[in-house]
Order: structure tokens, then sequence, then C-alpha cells
């Protein structure tokens, strides 16, 4: 399993909002991210959490772009944007992005599915779904989200990106109930059988804290994350985006070792 590493560049993140806003922080806790065994660095720098503020494409760029520039030349692992605005997937994988990740998964803006056929990066197609979408209740969420996943690789391959470079994520949190987002995680490795990679991205969300039992957004989403690390390698999951790359990377290799 590998650990895509959060780095948010954002005032407002639910998790690490407004901590690393300075490059010289930013790079640092990347740098120490891939010591501590991310594989991959996830920049991102606009927030998504319930309630965020949408910002301008201009913001988002002077966010990221100079976080991107100075990465690229002090990791030696893949640097992954965190964006569904394809301007700043452009230039972020002409600043040195190999992996686009889309919560939208191309279908926000109608330009992302050509920046991500155009370019040679990975992409995460993510699923979510809109407010119009929203109001049609999922009654089967594991098959549904399956439908809707496929869906959305169906355009990406339509639109010219190539099979290999595909990863799915289910999108824990996103347009979903906290009942729905349990269930996803208990059954994520069906979602294997699209035939694809899968991230889990889950990292101290409101359904950690369900799952957990507590509102203590240290300690307590910290273990329960570990928790769901250690249950997603039981499932051959190909991924998981975590805040706390150490704790994450340490649990990890006890479970590779109890195989």
């Amino acid at each position: 399993m590998k650990i895509m590493g959060i780095l948010n560049v954002t005032p407002d993140s639910f998790s690490d909002g407004g901590a690393y806003v300075d490059i010289e922080k930013a790079v640092a806790h990347a740098v120490q991210m891939v010591a501590d065994g991310a594989d991959v660095i996830d920049i991102g720098g606009e927030s998504t959490r319930p309630g965020s503020v949408p910002i301008s494409l201009e913001e988002e760029l002077a966010r990221v772009i100079p976080v991107i520039q100075r990465l690229r030349d002090v990791v030696d692992v893949p640097i992954s944007i965190d964006t569904y605005k394809a301007e700043v997937a452009r230039q972020a994988v002409a600043a040195g992005v190999t992996i686009i990740n889309d919560v939208w998964a191309g279908r926000r803006d109608p330009e992302m599915l050509r920046v991500m056929a155009e370019s040679d990066a990975q992409v995460v197609l993510m699923h979510n779904r809109t407010p119009e979408q929203e109001n049609a209740a999922l009654t089967s969420i594991v098959s549904e989200v399956l439908a809707e996943l496929q869906a959305t690789v169906d355009l990406a391959l339509a639109a010219g990106v190539e099979k290999e470079r595909i990863i799915v994520d289910p999108g824990i949190g996103f347009g979903k109930t906290l009942e729905q987002n349990i269930e996803l995680i208990k059954h994520i490795d069906q979602l294997k059988s699209l035939g694809y990679p899968v991230l889990l991205a889950a990292s101290k969300k409101r359904t950690i804290r369900a799952l957990a039992q507590t509102e203590d957004l240290g300690l307590g989403v910290g273990v329960g994350t570990l928790a769901v690390t250690c249950y997603a390698c039981t499932k051959g999951i190909a991924y998981v985006r975590v805040h706390e790359v150490k704790e994450n990377k340490l649990a990890i290799n006890v479970m590779g070792n109890l195989e």
C-alpha cells in the first residue's frame, strides 16, 4: 500500500487549515512527510470541506504553483495536485506534477478531461454528486457508487485518458450520508472490481470520528485513521491519503509483516 501525504496550502481546510500557507513551512512539511514514508505528496490550494468558500483561479494558482516549483527539486516522489480546475491542473503539470486528483473527476470543469488526456499524468477520479444528484437518494450505496464511478471512468477513457493512468476514489464524505460513508469503507474492496487501483481518502473525516465514537480531533481521529488504514491493508487497497504519514507508515509496515 502507498501513502499519499496531504499538503493543504489553504487557510481553511478542516484539519490543518492555515498551518502550511507559508511556502517554507509547506516545503519543509512535505520534505518531512517524504522522510516519514510518503510515496506521493498531494497539494491542495482550495478547501473542499463542507461549507468552504470557493476561491478564484488566480488565488489557487498563487497558492500551489510556487510550492510545486520548490518541491520538484527537493523531493523524489510524485507530486499530485488536488484541484477541479483545468487551468490549475494544466499549469501544475507544467510545473512538475505527475498526478491530477480531481474531486469532481473531470465533471466540474468542461476542460478538465481534455487536460487529463493531453498530459501524461495519472488521474484520480473521485465519486462525487452534484446537489441535484444528492436529492436522488442512494439506496444501494456500494453498487450505485460502482456504477457511477464506471460511468466517470468511461468518460475519461473516451476523452483519451489511458486506462493505466486511472485511479478511483469512492469519495468518502462527498455527497453521502454518514451511514453510506461507513458502508463504503466496510466494502471498499468491491471497488477493485472496476479494474483500477483504489485510493481511500478518509483521514480525520467525520466518518472516522463516528467509527471511533469520539469528538477528539487529535488523538481520537488520528488513531481512528490508523485503524481504517489497517483495515484497508487487509482489503488490498492501493493508496491511502492521510495527514499523519509517519504513524500510518508504521501501521502499514506492521500489517505487511503480519501477512
